[in-house]
């Protein structure tokens, strides 16, 4: 005879525990090494566009980094980003070069003026932070906006400093005996020149920078930064020194943007007043959008989107239709990318509010068939 359970015996029976997610560190960290190995050995094989090409994406990743910590992280806009960029690309010049031409130069090592380059980004930071400290929203962007016009105005007339419209060559980085320009070296049967060594250089900054941001963002300064963006009053009521936080974090910005202006400064070895305007600032408001607010990852993963594009779009123009070189008809690459990444700024808008980053996050856990919640601690 079958049993037959009573509508109070169903009721008490305990209910079917869902199924529980499963990660694999195992897998994560085999594919991070097989990544690292990777990214060690494309010197040895690409050509010096596509190293270029990475740099630049590291560069912006470097960026983007500090300005997700501010915006991203602690919700404050910025717009003036790319002026601290030009403080850390500049500032590494007049360090470093000996002078001549009439242009100032103190001629300290390039090492120690990369340092005092970043410093002095963020003494810049330092001296906007009470202005960041108090305000917030659309009004710290406009008065963020107005560094991007001062900084243009000082580019173009401070003719000692920064060269003027012609801009000034970048001395080449020199650390630890290895001087990062043109005389190559040979290693493997592979010479390599600056974009080779400066490749490493990049990889160790990048890396740098991601690892302290992430433990910023999952330690106690994190919790703070994100109840701020989060709800400013009810952080102020339970003890978070809200403006001090605020002016912490952009002077944190502000180096990070510093450092990503001296690698800059570094592979393009010449600095042009022209690059660092508004569009610089828009760009990287982009990339943290695309890839993902708040997250070190999703600004990594929107450098290389916003960076990449321009490039790609240069170096095979001749094959994709509507694309051109400029002047002859069609479309610029510049152009054509900054279609292609605001179209991707709206449509992460709609309908990817975390970024790409989110997209690769669904595939890092896969719920196992069959698998209960007392089952895969």
């Amino acid at each position: 005879m079958s049993e037959v359970l009573t509508r109070d015996e169903a009721s008490s029976a305990p209910p079917t525990a869902p199924r529980r997610a499963v990660r694999r560190p195992g897998t994560r960290a085999v594919l991070g090494a097989a990544g690292a190995v990777l990214l060690l050995a494309l010197p040895f094989y690409l050509d010096r566009f596509w190293l270029q090409a990475g740099l630049f994406a590291m560069a912006a990743a470097i960026g983007a980094i500090g300005l997700n910590l501010l915006t991203g992280a602690t919700g404050q806009l910025s717009m003036g980003h790319a002026f601290f960029l030009a403080v850390g690309a500049y500032g590494y010049c007049v360090f470093a070069a000996d002078g001549g031409g009439g242009l100032t130069g103190l001629g300290l090592p390039t090492w120690l003026a990369a340092v005092l380059a970043v410093a002095v980004s963020g003494i810049a930071g330092g001296l906007f932070s009470p202005i960041a400290g108090r305000l917030r929203g659309a009004y710290l962007g406009i008065a963020t906006l107005a560094l991007i016009f001062i900084g243009q105005h000082v580019l173009f007339n401070a003719t000692d400093l920064t060269g003027g419209f012609n801009g000034r060559d970048v001395p080449p980085l020199s650390l630890f005996g290895l001087t990062f320009d043109e005389r190559e070296v040979v290693v493997a049967a592979v010479p390599f020149g600056s974009a080779e060594k400066l490749w490493y250089a990049g990889l160790v900054l990048l890396l740098g920078c991601g690892l302290f941001a992430r433990g910023v963002l999952r330690g106690r300064p994190g919790r703070a930064m994100n109840a701020i963006r989060d709800h400013r009053i009810a952080a102020g009521v339970i003890g978070v020194p809200v403006a001090r936080y605020r002016a912490a974090v952009f002077v944190l910005s502000s180096m990070y943007a510093g450092l990503a202006g001296v690698l800059l400064a570094l592979v393009f070895q010449r600095t042009v007043p022209d690059y660092f305007g508004i569009t610089l600032s828009l760009e990287y408001l982009a990339i943290i959008v695309i890839g993902g607010l708040g997250s070190v990852s999703g600004a990594v993963v929107g450098a290389v989107f916003v960076s990449l594009l321009p490039q790609l779009l240069t170096r095979y123009s001749d094959a994709l239709p509507l694309v051109s070189d400029p002047g002859t008809g069609g479309v610029a690459p510049g152009e054509a990318a900054r279609y292609l990444y605001g179209a991707a700024v709206v449509a992460v808008v709609l309908f990817l509010p975390g970024g790409l980053v989110r997209v690769a996050a669904r595939f890092r856990v896969r719920p196992r068939p069959g698998a209960t919640a007392g089952e895969e601690r």
